[in-house]
């Protein structure tokens, strides 16, 4: 009668041809396609034609980096250094990153092998029908070992979809954070518009109350009808309803850009109560070429990253296609009681290649091939999308904010001739000379001009900070405390 093999004399060098072949196999091409990053072609010049202190001369790194700086505002630079410390969306941002580095882990952990153990008391009793009706105690304790080589790149494929992956989250992260950083200045600038459109309405105001009370002592004294103090009354009036709007507008603003920072509304009021003026734009804009705003743009760098992970997809369906080598094992010790489970009589062991291939399935794999091959091109699509819609930004901004400086340069010579004009008209007008609507006319005409003024003087500051904002600036460089929160990404 033959005895068990010991374990410490199994015959492992029986298995070797077998690994061997496995491990040699390890080394072929993973099959599915490899990624190609698309091949764009862009024009060497933008199609706008560059005005308005806008050249095509490369932006300073450092510049595109911290563009706010540029408008010179120590107010908006503070704001953007908090906001990139306390935004929630960042926060959520910087999680997905944490998130998309753990799936990484765990598609290369499948490269390993997997070593589990255990341990059992069980009691069996047979029946009587079938056997003597007799209880047996059983007692094991042991190792199992499993490996599934990735012959065919299955494995590899998931690997490289989740390192794209883990790129397209770092990526939607700095996108975030340019979008991030254009809001909070763009919000900034709203609270000084609306701050500098109530001094131009309360301002106004107080030049109707005046006429208002020229007209009233000029009906006293029977210089004029009831009519004129009627019109300077509801021209007064008018424009006092407008401030209501304008502090509504004003609050919420600030409320907004206290929950860009991350706080609760109402928490910037103290240090926004002071009215400032629109920050300035300067003078010179480097805009570069189309070519660098595709390589700096981070939803276009997440696109393509995106496309790459789903290629890698379209590999790991085609690897079900292909058998699955294994090389399980185990080790343990079984015994009927616990005296002998430590005995050398108790030892137990399994090892041996296996494979499994799938035969039949009623097409599923192939369907799922399909499946991914389609969310392939879709990906394509999103990517391609990605470019022109980043074009189009540009290309919208450069024609906005050079046209808004023109618009503005009008407004500045209409709205001083609407001032030499009320002066005029309110002088002639208390000497008699003409009649109160030609006052009437110039006050509401230099209300008008000093309100669009107003408007175009954010418009322009705006209208940079989208430009910015399209150009992809602001991302490569993090104030404060957001660099070291960035930096662990």
């Amino acid at each position: 009668m033959s005895r068990p093999t010991p374990i410490g004399t199994i015959d492992f060098l029986a298995l070797l041809p077998a690994a061997f072949t496995m491990l040699t196999f390890m080394g072929c091409p993973a099959v599915g396609p490899d990624y190609v990053k698309p091949a764009t072609s862009v024009s060497a010049a933008w199609n706008t034609e560059l005005q308005g202190g806008l050249s095509a001369g490369q932006p300073d790194r450092q510049t595109l980096a911290r563009w706010w700086t540029t408008l010179n505002d120590p107010v908006l630079s503070s704001l953007i250094e908090r906001a990139v410390v306390g935004n929630l969306d960042l926060q959520e941002a910087r999680a997905r990153v944490r998130e998309a580095r753990a799936r990484r882990g765990i598609s290369k952990a499948a490269l390993f092998p997997t070593i589990d153990a255990g341990g059992s008391a069980s009691v069996r009793r047979s029946s009587e029908e079938r056997g003597r009706g007799t209880e047996e105690d059983l007692y094991e304790i042991g190792f199992d070992a499993g490996w599934e080589l990735d012959l065919f790149g299955g494995t590899r494929r998931s690997i490289e979809g989740a390192e794209a992956d883990l790129q397209a989250s770092r990526e939607n992260l700095r996108d975030v954070l340019v979008s991030l950083l254009a809001e909070v200045a763009l919000n900034y600038v709203d609270v000084r518009t609306f701050q500098t459109r109530l001094s131009v309405a309360t301002a106004n105001l107080d030049a109707q109350t005046d006429t208002y009370n020229i007209s009233t002592w000029r009906l006293e004294a029977g210089l004029t009808t009831q009519l004129d103090v009627e019109q300077a009354r509801y021209s007064m009036e008018q424009t006092r309803a407008q401030i209501p709007t304008l502090r509504t507008g004003l609050e919420q603003a600030k409320n907004g850009l206290a929950v860009l920072l991350g706080e609760q509304p109402g928490a910037l009021h103290p240090e926004l109560e002071g009215s400032r003026p629109v920050p300035v734009t300067p003078l010179e804009v480097a805009v570069g070429i189309p070519a660098d705003v595709l390589r700096r743009r981070p939803d276009v760098r997440q696109a393509e990253r995106e496309l790459a992970a789903q290629t890698a997809r379209v590999g790991v369906a085609t690897a079900d296609l292909y058998p699955k080598f294994s090389l399980p094992g185990s080790i343990g010790l079984e015994a009927l009681s616990p005296d002998n489970l430590f005995s050398a009589g108790s030892r137990t062991y399994l090892a041996g290649p296996a494979v499994t291939w799938r035969i039949f399935d009623a097409g599923a794999i192939r369907s799922n091939i399909d499946v991914q091959t389609a969310l392939q091109e879709q990906a394509l699509i999103r990517y391609e999308s990605a470019v022109l819609t980043a074009l189009e930004d540009v290309e919208n901004m450069l024609v906005a904010y050079a046209d808004e400086q023109v618009r503005r340069r009008s407004l500045v010579d209409a709205t001083e001739a609407a001032q030499r004009a009320v002066d005029l008209a309110r002088d002639q007008y208390s000497s008699g000379l003409i009649d109160f609507q030609n006052v009437l006319v110039a006050q509401r005409s230099l209300l008008v001009l000093q309100e669009e003024l107003a408007v175009s003087d954010s418009r322009v500051t705006s209208n940079l900070i989208s430009l910015y904002k399209a150009l992809g600036g602001g991302w490569t460089s993090l104030a404060s405390a957001g660099a070291a929160a960035h930096a662990k990404q």
